[in-house]
């Protein structure tokens, strides 16, 4: 019982970091109709930028507030500078160019970092394990991280659901002709929301240093997640995306935890050693396969 309860809180952890992710990548889609392959490298730029200032400063937080304003002021110059000019142009240009970005990342930050993976310092005070009954702890830390995503969730549906901005955001996905004519520049609000989804991922990468080895090509690593969460939620919408998240984390922590103890009944441990790890990990791959044949255009889409 301890360790399926410790299992379903790393799953659900899992899930809101995915969350995290996959929110900025589903707004960026929904708002631009832009396909962004790099979106996963900007998570990896906010967990390097903290690991980076953190070690210079001594402070995880001064780290964690430069790693997220970095991300963003990214994102602004990338839709500047390259994003801008490929809205009216075709998905594969989409997909060719911002898959340059990514190679563009892993060498520049392969080349400042050495190559070597680097390890983010827990913050003070966040160090140790919570007793929340006899035998079972959890991690202070995990626990921050979950609260912490939960209430950027809330705060980015507060936005987008209850403001005049979410407003103009929504209005600038579902009509952008008319947003133009009532005086509002869609461009602007195009590359707010870019910059928005990008400092999303950052959060994201911030929040993970202290839980993953912070490495070149960890962006890659959860990009295909993300893609998975935002076809399974449907394209481009939020609500979807959270439960598609949350969906995911629970089946890829809960398959990985669970297959080889599953598969030990069956086979030897040489093959469940050897099986199960590939096993798990194609899981939430049929999760996406069956929502895909029952509901094509994914769980929430309008």
């Amino acid at each position: 019982m301890v360790f399926f309860l410790e299992q379903l809180l790393n799953g659900l952890n899992y899930g809101l970091l995915l969350f995290l992710i996959a929110a900025g990548l589903s707004l960026v889609f929904g708002v631009m109709h832009l396909i962004n392959l790099a979106h996963g490298s900007l998570f990896m730029v906010g967990a390097f930028v903290t690991v980076g200032v953190a070690g210079w400063s001594g402070s995880f937080w001064l780290g964690a507030l430069v790693g997220v304003v970095a991300t963003f002021l990214a994102g602004l110059l990338i839709e500047r500078l390259i994003v801008r000019s490929l809205y009216a142009r075709s998905h594969l240009d989409q997909v060719l160019a911002t898959f340059g970005l990514i190679l563009f990342f892993n060498e520049l930050l392969r080349w400042l970092s050495g190559g070597t993976p680097l390890f983010s310092p827990t913050p003070d005070g966040f160090g140790g394990a919570i007793e929340f009954f006899d035998g079972f702890f959890y991690s202070r830390y995990r626990l921050a991280v979950t609260v912490a995503s939960l209430v950027v969730a809330a705060g980015l549906w507060f936005v987008l659901a209850k403001t005049r901005a979410g407003m103009l955001v929504r209005a600038s996905a579902s009509d952008p002709e008319m947003v133009r004519h009532i005086g509002f520049d869609v461009r602007l609000v195009g590359a707010m929301v870019f910059a928005a989804g990008a400092a999303l991922a950052g959060l994201a990468g911030v929040m993970s240093g202290p839980l993953v080895s912070v490495e070149v090509g960890m962006g890659e690593q959860v990009l295909i997640i993300a893609f998975v969460i935002v076809v399974v939620g449907g394209m481009g919408s939020i609500q979807g995306t959270f439960w598609a998240s949350l969906a995911i984390g629970l089946v890829d922590t809960l398959g990985r935890a669970y297959t080889p103890v599953l598969m030990g009944g069956f086979f030897e441990p040489r093959t469940v050693a050897s099986v199960a790890p590939s096993l798990s990990a194609v899981l939430i791959y049929v999760l996406m396969a069956a929502v895909l044949i029952a509901r094509p255009q994914g769980l929430f889409a309008r």
